[in-house]
């Protein structure tokens, strides 16, 4: 009899106040409003780590939701992703405090050079001890481009372009600037690093010219685990070549098994084995000791959301200005230059769905566009497997409501009774992030990366 897989967890979260369940703040229980206390962080880390969860999963955002309504005043009254605070200031603290749990970052390569954003990655493989991970994202917004003195976002297309070009320059600093055995440490000569087993990264292309010793001795991982979230038809071939974990979102199963079918398919067709992608879909599980408590916590949050804050989201994610449309208008496609999946999601995905502003209103105020399972933990273990099964994913970003509420239930609750099925890990695996998920510390050929290694 073959046994089960194991179901893989990544705590889905933001620097911010209101990051996919706007409103919600406003339940004094809710440690979301105290994002910038340190507290908040390294206790949600305890959590999860106590809950056996793989990684923290740290969305981010360069902009302000500035769509809905021609301005930014709805985002800024619902608190939707606003304020917003860095998220890799949070990832030290976190690892101080736990030894197990992984750090997926999103930090935005349009807006950092490779050179700095290579030190920044390799810093914190080593504090963490090779627990970190970077979730490769090129903006969405208009506001984020504005902000770095341009006037709108660079094309859709183009940013992959330069996606793929700075990827290549992060993979020569990471991986061959610095032999292995560089930093010799050798007090009794005095010498700490031998020079001829370093050398200068020399890269000159359409878009980058660099000439540059990394600053960085390899850290545990060289390469920091690949995250990606990308859906459209650039997004899907830069994530086979590069990716090794992938977050997908959509408002079915349908949508989801589509997505991750197409995944490891462009991952073949970049000449990898597509059992080296792992996907994590987007879920918000409230789960309680009893079905009837899960619906009195599910009911009241709904009470508290913010139907203003999840159409300024929708509005940023679309481009779509929904404050113009009446409420039972319905949505229909139109080419954007920003997060067009999220677009997809409303319009295309699902045949047999129309969606109305209404529609968007109600259902992404909790979780965001992603399905909404309540229950006691066998019903929440029976939707969770079920959606694996139908999906083909690996495992699940699971979001919030309310903060730490939601992943406080879903260790006490979800996470023994999928153990109980054979389901999920009763210990974490030693060794790095990569290592717990791949069985291997570095990225191994033919990931582009590996032809960047000093040998």
């Amino acid at each position: 009899m073959t046994q089960p897989r194991e179901i893989l967890f990544n705590a889905f979260a933001m620097n911010t106040v209101g990051h996919l369940s706007p409103g919600q703040w406003t339940i004094p229980r809710d440690r979301a409003r105290d994002y910038n206390k340190l507290r908040t962080w390294t206790d949600l880390a305890r959590t999860l780590e106590r809950g056996l969860f793989d990684g923290l999963f740290i969305a981010d955002v360069i902009g302000i939701y500035d769509v809905y309504g021609d301005g930014p005043e709805a985002a800024l009254r619902s608190a939707a992703q606003m304020p917003i605070n860095d998220p890799m200031m949070l990832v030290s603290a976190m690892a101080a405090v736990t030894e197990h749990l992984g750090f997926g970052v999103t930090a935005n390569l349009t807006w950092t050079s490779p050179f700095l954003l290579a030190r920044a990655f390799s810093t914190l493989d080593h504090l963490t001890d090779g627990r970190i991970g970077w979730n490769i994202v090129t903006g969405y917004l208009d506001s984020g481009a504005r902000a770095h003195g341009l006037p709108s976002l660079i094309a859709h297309d183009e940013r992959y372009a330069r996606a793929e070009e700075y990827m290549q320059v992060c993979y020569k600093l990471w991986e061959g600037s610095w032999a292995d055995d560089a930093a010799i440490r050798d007090a009794a000569t005095g010498r700490f690093a031998d020079p001829s087993r370093i050398r200068p990264v020399r890269h000159e292309g359409p878009f980058y010219k660099l000439d540059a010793i990394h600053l960085c001795e390899p850290s545990p991982q060289r390469t920091p685990l690949l995250y990606q979230a990308g859906s459209s038809t650039a997004g899907r071939a830069f994530a086979g070549a590069h990716a090794e974990c992938v977050f997908v979102s959509g408002p079915s199963a349908g949508v989801i098994k589509r997505r991750t079918t197409e995944l490891r398919e462009a991952v073949a067709a970049a000449g990898r084995d597509p059992a080296d992608l792992k996907v994590f879909a987007l879920l918000t599980v409230v789960v309680a000791e009893s079905q009837a408590e899960a619906e009195d916590r599910h009911a009241e949050y709904l009470a508290h959301a913010s139907p203003e804050g999840a159409l300024a989201l929708m509005a940023g994610w679309t481009g779509l200005d929904l404050s113009g449309y009446a409420l039972d208008q319905e949505i229909r496609y139109i080419e954007r230059e920003g997060y067009r999946t999220q677009l997809e999601n409303i319009t295309r995905a699902d045949p047999g769905k129309v969606w109305t502003v209404r529609d968007i209103a109600e259902r992404c105020a909790i979780g965001g566009i992603g399905p909404v399972i309540v229950g006691d933990a066998r019903q929440a273990a029976d939707a969770v497997e079920a959606w694996v099964a139908e999906t083909g994913c690996d495992g699940l970003n699971l979001a919030y409501a309310v903060m730490p509420e939601t992943f406080e239930a879903i260790a006490d609750h979800l996470v023994p009774e999928l153990q109980r099925r054979g389901r999920f890990k009763r210990e974490y695996r030693p060794g790095t992030l990569r290592a717990k998920l791949y069985g291997r510390d570095r990225l191994a050929a033919p990931h582009p990366a590996s032809a960047h290694r000093f040998e």
